[in-house]
């Protein structure tokens, strides 16, 4: 089969074109011919780090963790789905499980859900990462009904589905941004966004809560963001964070009583630990999708599988509005 394979890592890496063998699937697995594939943060930073990034698999490599697809074989012990199904996942691209950037994959079916059928495959394969992220934050920090719940990155891949499924929990949500494209997409989404750039988080905070602060803070910015995120979280409120790696005063944290939540959603891919959690979660999410209250948003510019340079590099500049999405011919 056709696979776009990674020969060595590094800033100036580029994937090649190459036949390699059709998986074969083992108990527990399904095989799904992949229609998209999308392109996460991550993914860059494997191809970028390669080894120093603990998680990256050896090279040459098969990257790519996000799909959607169709089931063309179920192997022993599989029963949930059949052979034509059309399903979605994060499955692949790191340590010793092999990517999507290629036309099948041999996945866990622990890992997989059937797609919502209201969607596209292009939209459904935009999701499986961010989402699973997203909604993973939300019920750590417990959302519930009338709460205030304040997403940093609001237009970004995790941001913008944490924004959306904070309302179908009930909450009341802000979200932040810059640029007027950024924070239209967050009204049209259904928060009220806040420009960063316009605003300080004192101002923000005394504007929408009287300067009690937020319920939940997801911050999928992260790094030195965090500190903006303990400011703006009320007393013994809720901070989410996606990006964590880094050192970091705690005093504010500690001051206020806060619990932090760090997210980091590959763990059942990396340990095989709790893997029926994505399957569960996906199930959920493409329920909520169904019922029409969860939109996915993938950037309008269209890369096919050749092209997986050229998505990377269009993710890497940061102009990209929602996700980047790879489609096989």
């Amino acid at each position: 089969m056709k696979a776009m394979i990674i020969t060595e890592y590094g800033e100036n890496a580029k994937f090649e074109a190459k036949e390699i063998e059709k998986p074969t699937i083992e108990a527990n697995q399904v095989l799904v011919k992949i229609a998209a594939s999308s392109v996460n943060t991550v993914d860059t930073m494997i191809r970028n780090m390669g080894p120093d990034l603990p998680l990256s698999p050896a090279a040459p490599a098969l990257l790519g963790m996000d799909f959607a697809g169709t089931v063309e074989a179920v192997g022993d012990n599989v029963s949930q789905f059949s052979v034509g199904d059309e399903v979605y996942g994060c499955a692949g691209g790191l340590a010793d499980l092999p990517g999507t950037l290629a036309e099948y994959i041999a996945a866990d079916g622990d890992l997989v859900a059937l797609k919502p059928k209201n969607i596209s495959m292009r939209e459904a394969a935009a999701l499986p990462l961010v989402a699973i992220t997203a909604y993973e934050g939300l019920m750590r920090a417990g959302v519930s009904e009338g709460q205030k719940v304040l997403v940093h990155g609001g237009a970004g891949g995790v941001g913008h589905v944490a924004l959306q499924l904070a309302k179908v929990m009930g909450a009341e949500v802000y979200a932040t941004g810059s640029g007027t494209t950024k924070t239209a997409l967050i009204e049209k989404l259904g928060a009220t966004a806040i420009n960063y750039k316009e605003e300080a988080v004192e101002d923000y905070v005394q504007k929408y809560t009287g300067g009690a602060g937020f319920d939940v803070v997801y911050d999928s910015v992260g790094g030195a963001n965090m500190i903006n995120s303990f400011n703006a979280a009320k007393l013994n409120g809720h901070v989410v964070t996606t990006v964590s790696l880094l050192e970091i005063d705690l005093s504010i944290a500690h001051f206020k009583g806060l619990s932090l939540h760090v997210v980091f959603m590959l763990i059942p891919m990396l340990h095989n630990y709790n893997r029926k959690d994505h399957a569960h979660i996906l199930s959920e999410l493409s329920k909520i999708i169904e019922a029409g209250n969860l939109t996915p948003v993938v950037d309008e510019h269209k890369f096919s599988l050749d092209q997986v340079n050229e998505a990377h590099a269009h993710l890497e500049s940061k102009k990209a509005i929602g996700k980047v999405v790879v489609e096989n011919a």
